[in-house]
């Protein structure tokens, strides 16, 4: 059946429905993503759905103990405040692929602090034995605790709410949740409150998840899915797929995915793209608006989030980068055409592309540690600050493009034998090389001074 709802800022392009082709296309593209293990195993979903039953049962239990304990609360009332776990990401979207991980949110009432969850919460994972790899990340921009639960990757945030329980029925949907909360608790709540509200935008969510499934899978193979290091994360993918299904509210999921490389193929960055009319929450918090904030104007490929208060979901994103995804965009497209027109299958758009020989220069940085375990906090601080170093680059006259492979590699080298170590690429494009002394010492001093960081120089 048509749609005929209009969501976003704008009319939509077509309201064509399906054509025979289409359909077969779209079965096609679901039978790769199945074999691909986009889709996640019936095992699987039950085992997520048994573990995030059995987390929200222990974030209940902890909140009773530190009410009881820590805020000599009766009892009789510590049964009754509650906590939940929520989700969002890819698991909430309705997405995940095998072996995913999952984003959650532990809500509590307002008598239970950050403090807490980051003290009496984390010594209580600690001692589980089904959790393993826990690290708490507390002075991240967004604070959280990433672990494994019974195997699965979970990332979990935290929000107290200024409401004196919570009960199972409590929604995040309405602006009024955030009255009187910090910016931390704010940014915690904006994953749950921005996929929801993306999953209100679309006209069709079957046909939004079956393209979204195909370009993640893209992304991730063709090195541009990573927002740390200034490509799109999960979040920007979502919105760019769902802005694609309000302008083709019809269409079947292969023409999603086509119409999805032609709409961000001719974009005109740095217009941004808008899922809804932005709203004002009066709640006095920051919201992207380069009318007001100077920052918001040197963003580069604005996606905004369509819950209050929005932000840009790729403020990361470099003038390299965005060269990158374009470039790929454009790819995509001719790929898709020909697919629609029978000249080619699914399989030649998940092709990887070679990146180890698109350039001649090649920059390797080294990240080494002592234990495993500070490795995983190692790796994770270094990779933060890449794009610093792509930003350099980028203002070295010399240099034309700086191309990073998001791909973590374990690499053998004599230095860092019984060291865990990783490594990643990045492409460098010159402008001319004839002639020139070229001397990137500088560039390169400047992003080893964040800390003991072990780099190379290669010519392939």
């Amino acid at each position: 059946m048509e749609s005929s709802k209009t969501l976003g800022m704008t009319s939509a392009i077509s309201l064509a429905g399906p054509k025979p082709l289409d359909l077969m296309q779209t079965k096609k593209l679901e039978e790769y993503l199945r074999e691909a293990k986009m889709f996640e195993t019936d095992e699987e979903m039950n085992h997520r759905f048994e573990v995030l039953g059995k987390l929200n049962d222990l974030v209940r239990s902890w909140i009773r103990d530190v009410s009881i304990n820590n805020k000599n609360m009766p009892p009789q009332i510590a049964d009754t405040v509650g906590g939940k776990i929520f989700t969002f990401g890819s698991y909430r979207l309705g997405v995940a692929g095998q072996g995913a991980d999952i984003d959650a949110l532990c809500v509590a009432p307002r008598h239970i602090d950050r403090s807490d969850y980051f003290s009496s919460f984390s010594e209580l994972l600690k001692e589980l034995p089904e959790v393993t790899e826990m690290r708490a990340v507390e002075d991240a921009y967004v604070p959280l605790i990433k672990m494994k639960y019974e195997g699965i990757e979970i990332d979990l945030l935290f929000a107290r709410l200024a409401l004196k329980e919570i009960n199972d029925d409590v929604e995040l949907q309405e602006d009024s949740i955030l009255k009187n909360l910090d910016e931390k608790c704010v940014r915690s709540l904006n994953g749950c409150r921005v996929t929801d509200e993306i999953l209100r935008q679309v006209p069709n969510r079957e046909s939004f998840r079956l393209a979204l499934r195909a370009i993640k899978l893209w992304a991730k193979r063709h090195g541009v899915y990573s927002n740390v290091l200034g490509y799109l994360g999960g979040v920007s993918w979502a919105m760019l797929v769902a802005r694609t299904c309000q302008l083709y509210p019809n269409a079947t999921a292969s023409t999603l995915v086509e119409k999805f490389f032609l709409v961000f193929s001719k974009w005109s960055w740095p217009a941004p793209v808008y899922l809804k009319q932005p709203s004002d929450g009066k709640l006095g918090f920051k919201v992207w608006d380069p009318r007001v904030n100077v920052q918001d104007r040197f963003h580069l490929m604005p996606i905004i989030t369509p819950a209050y208060p929005q932000q840009n979901s790729t403020f990361n994103t470099t003038q390299s980068t965005k060269a990158v995804m374009v470039e790929e965009f454009m790819m995509g497209l001719q790929i898709t055409e020909d697919i629609m027109l029978g000249k080619a299958t699914w399989d030649k758009l998940f092709q990887p592309p070679s990146f180890f020989t698109k350039y001649k220069h090649y920059l390797v940085i080294l990240a080494s540690a002592s234990t495993p375990e500070d490795h995983l906090e190692w790796y994770g601080l270094v990779e933060s600050k890449i794009r610093h170093l792509i930003q350099t680059l980028e203002h070295n006259p010399i240099i034309k493009t700086v191309h990073i492979n998001p791909q973590g590699f374990s690499c053998c080298h004599d230095e860092y034998k019984g060291r865990p170590h990783s490594a990643w690429f990045l492409g460098v494009d010159f402008k001319t090389c004839e002639n020139i002394n070229i001397d990137l010492t500088n560039d390169i001093n400047t992003f080893v001074e964040i800390g003991e960081l072990f780099y190379g120089f290669y010519t392939l």
